[in-house]
Parts: C-alpha cells; sequence; structure tokens
C-alpha cells in the first residue's frame, strides 16, 4: 500500500516508496557511490568490437559486440549471455550472430587484445 506524502523541500505528493528511493541515491552520490553503468549495452558492427576472443588452434573467433549485463552482476551470474559473431570452421569464413553464455567462451578461449 502506497501512501502519499508531501515532500518538504519541493512541494510534490509523491509515493513514499519513490521517496525512498530518491533518498538512497542522494545518498549514494553523497558518499561518493555512483552507480555501476554497462558500457557494453549498445551493439556493435562485427568489425569494431568490444572484445575478441579465440580458441587456442585459431579456429574459432568470437565477437563481442553487446553484453547485457553489468560486470559486476556478470561475475556472479552463471547465465550471463552476450551477443556475439562467430567464426568457426563449421561457418566457412562467414560470421554467425547470436547470444552465447560468457562462461562457456571463458572457459575455452582466451581474450585477444584489439590492434585498433
Amino acid at each position: 500500500m502506497y501512501f502519499m506524502v508531501m515532500m518538504r523541500t519541493m512541494g510534490i505528493r509523491m509515493p513514499i516508496s519513490m521517496m525512498n528511493l530518491i533518498q538512497t541515491e542522494e545518498q549514494a552520490m553523497k558518499d561518493g557511490k555512483t552507480k555501476e553503468k554497462n558500457l557494453m549495452n549498445k551493439t556493435r558492427p562485427v568489425d569494431n568490437p568490444y572484445e575478441i576472443w579465440k580458441s587456442p588452434d585459431g579456429t574459432w573467433e568470437w565477437r563481442v559486440l553487446k553484453k547485457w549485463q553489468k560486470p559486476s552482476k556478470e561475475k556472479h551470474n552463471p547465465f550471463a549471455r552476450w551477443f556475439c559473431a562467430v567464426r568457426s570452421p563449421n561457418t566457412y569464413g562467414s560470421w554467425e550472430y547470436g547470444d552465447t553464455y560468457a562462461r562457456e567462451v571463458q572457459s575455452v578461449a582466451w581474450r585477444v587484445d584489439i590492434p585498433f
């Protein structure tokens, strides 16, 4: 149940839950804590990926075009997923696009430095 209250400073009516949210965000800003942002949330083209991962033998390549979660959340989520373009011997040199589990890629591939 939401109760309408009068905010003293602005004179606006809003639900108590909304006031609590505003107060916690203001307190976090005062304490120097800011919300972590997902900087890899926008989809990029295949020629400008956020990260490149390759298998040890070099036959598989994953290009990370988008990450769905913040890094702090991704660490604890075994089902965190990335939107990737993947090239393998089975694709005959072309790219296949789709979501893949982040831990699956990390368990079989190495991250490569992007030269550009």
